[in-house]
């Protein structure tokens, strides 16, 4: 039987939830590049996740969520658009015969981050995990060209995916309403201390820079 929505988002927040406290501050530099899945993601604001909640805890639940509305829309899809799927068809196909795919698989933590840090400037790598991923993929032959008129039927079957997209995401963001104060009761529990305890080492940091032996001199 078909989960309903509701049971859907509800285990999405229950499996993040069990994940949380697991959830530790990154020791390393941060992206310069946003993270498209959620900046202005309105699934976070349904939700009550606010903007000053690290990023890793955010993707965590907005990747779970969008599995959901990405799995209406397949099933959608696969029922009313059939020039659209036989295309999602090719290319999954065409994806299978890559020889390299470090992006599948991934936990929902890490699914649509970037594959590689951000090179450290002057010290460019050697290589990387996305380049061999690229030429993974220029090594699979190309889908073929399509016709023009094939083109115009495709746009708007990607048209009618996009809105019935739209209509489970508002429907998701309304369920996730009533999930509102679990989510931040668990982040005020697991997430906020450890963010206070880091600014206050940051302020002990700053407040005594060095070491008070340090300044005592040598002893005779």
């Amino acid at each position: 039987m078909e989960r309903s929505l509701e049971t859907q988002v509800s285990q999405a927040v229950d499996a993040w939830l069990r994940w949380l406290p697991r959830w530790e501050p990154a020791t390393h530099a941060g992206r310069v590049a946003p993270c498209r899945r959620c900046l202005g993601s309105p699934v976070l604001s349904a939700a009550g996740v606010g903007t000053d909640v690290p990023h890793g805890v955010q993707h965590g639940l907005s990747t779970r969520v969008k599995a959901i509305i990405d799995h209406a829309v397949a099933e959608y899809t696969a029922r009313n658009l059939p020039l659209l799927q036989a295309e999602l068809d090719q290319q999954a196909t065409r994806n299978r015969a890559r020889s390299y795919r470090p992006g599948e698989g991934l936990d929902p933590e890490f699914e649509g981050l970037p594959l590689d840090p951000e090179p450290t400037p002057g010290a460019p790598f050697l290589f990387t995990i996305a380049g061999l991923a690229e030429q993974a993929d220029a090594d699979v032959p190309a889908l073929p060209p399509l016709s023009e008129e094939a083109k115009a039927a495709l746009r708007q079957e990607v048209g009618l995916a996009d809105d019935y997209a739209n209509m489970i995401g508002r429907e998701v963001c309304s369920i996730l309403l009533h999930h509102r104060l679990r989510i931040q009761s668990a982040i005020a529990e697991h997430v906020e201390p450890q963010i206070a305890a880091l600014l206050d080492d940051l302020t002990r940091s700053l407040d005594a820079p060095f070491d008070p032996r340090d300044l005592e001199g040598p002893r005779s």
